[in-house]
């Protein structure tokens, strides 16, 4: 049985199913934060994820997640997950986004999902990937081959805002110097960030979150899953395949695409509305608020839900384990 938007009710239902499957991962990763301890907080996360996953009925593949076979022992690329009775889905994972950050206490790290029918992500190498992210106001309206300036020129008129009151996410990497520069020169504001790029694609989404443009160059992976979470809000996200040498270069040919250096779209990294992403805050950030201890044992988790062909539909959501 194929998920389709015909089904909505099966999209929901399998939605919170895994909403729980990222709260799991997020309690698992909590007692590491800020112990220093990439591995073992990832570890933790990823088990308690694939367990919980092991739990719902669908016949799911895992298409991005902890590595291939021979790096990772669970939530391996073309794992099979699930009771194998339900929905045919693939499904994108990053148990830990922002393991530094979360193994030094800091802001902004989250357990991200995003699921989609069979066949329907983008199977992405782990390699770079040049990025354009805005929300449903500006859909229509970037493109990532055209300079930074008129892209920001675009959005603030799709906003109906000044250029000054544009702010522009941008890793603070020394790659990503010019487009710093190119924003100051436009006159709009730069927002900085360290680690974990799927945050900032989403904030572009949500109104009361001061991120209008996310540019800039970080993992594939978390691009296809930031791309399937603005797909579902209703926002736009443009990519492209970063080779650094032919070994990459050949990666990609042999996972289907024959042509690395194409500009991608929406409906290259994610072909249709039946998907979903979820995502639980493991530190406070500024989505999510990280889990919390409480009394007598209780952990309370701060979560977010957003399901495609719903337009700017999400949830956020407070719950007590």
């Amino acid at each position: 049985m194929n998920m389709s938007l015909d089904k909505k009710e099966d999209i929901q239902t399998l939605a919170l199913d895994f909403l729980a499957v990222a709260q799991q991962a997020a309690i698992a990763s909590y007692p590491w934060v800020g112990k220093g301890k990439k591995n073992e907080a990832d570890g933790a996360g990823t088990e308690a994820m694939r367990t919980r996953m092991n739990t719902i009925g669908m016949d799911g593949t895992i298409v991005i997640g902890e590595g291939e076979l021979d790096e990772a022992p669970m939530l391996y690329i073309g794992e099979k997950v699930g009771t194998g009775v339900g929905p045919a889905v693939d499904i994108a994972v990053d148990p830990v986004e922002g393991t530094t950050l979360m193994s030094k206490g800091q802001d902004n790290s989250l357990t991200v999902i995003a699921v989609a029918e069979r066949g329907h992500l983008l199977h992405a190498p782990d390699m770079y990937m040049r990025k354009i992210a805005v929300g449903p106001k500006a859909k229509g309206r970037i493109y990532i081959e055209a300079p930074l300036t008129e892209n920001i020129l675009a959005v603030a008129d799709a906003l109906g805002k000044d250029v000054s009151e544009v702010t522009v996410m941008i890793q603070d990497r020394t790659r990503h110097h010019d487009l710093i520069q190119q924003v100051f020169e436009a006159g709009a504001k730069v927002k900085l960030f360290s680690d974990g790029d799927v945050t900032g694609a989403i904030a572009t989404g949500i109104d009361e979150i001061d991120v209008d443009l996310l540019v800039g160059t970080g993992g594939a992976p978390e691009g296809v899953i930031a791309a399937a979470a603005l797909r579902s809000l209703g926002g736009d996200f443009q990519a492209q395949l970063v080779c650094q040498n032919d070994e990459e270069f050949n990666r990609c040919v042999t996972m289907g695409l024959s042509d690395p250096g194409k500009i991608l779209r929406m409906d290259d990294l994610v072909k249709s509305d039946s998907c979903f992403f979820v995502a639980a805050g493991i530190t406070d950030g500024i989505l999510l608020d990280g889990v919390r201890k409480k009394e007598g044992g209780t952990m309370l988790t701060h979560s977010f839900i957003t399901i495609g062909g719903k337009g700017n539909y999400f949830q956020f959501i407070e719950t007590r384990h």
